[in-house]
């Protein structure tokens, strides 16, 4: 799915970055060029979505309930 149809940048894309340790808003940002020419900054402002997407492979699952 498409996070930001100005740059066409996908989930798949800022999961990638993430994997290759971009993870942070300021490098979220420069990585992508939000908010730079061509872009209405709506991503930039809802930056903490990114950031989500970008850590979401790094998250440990629960762990599941013990059942006896």
């Amino acid at each position: 799915m498409y996070v930001c149809l100005c740059k066409g940048i996908t989930e798949s894309d800022v999961r990638e970055a993430g994997r290759g340790g971009i993870v942070m808003p300021c490098q979220l940002r420069a990585k992508f060029g939000l908010k730079e020419s061509g872009c209405c900054g709506r991503c930039s402002k809802n930056i903490q979505e990114f950031v989500e997407l970008a850590t979401s492979e790094h998250r440990l699952p629960a762990p599941s309930p013990v059942r006896r």
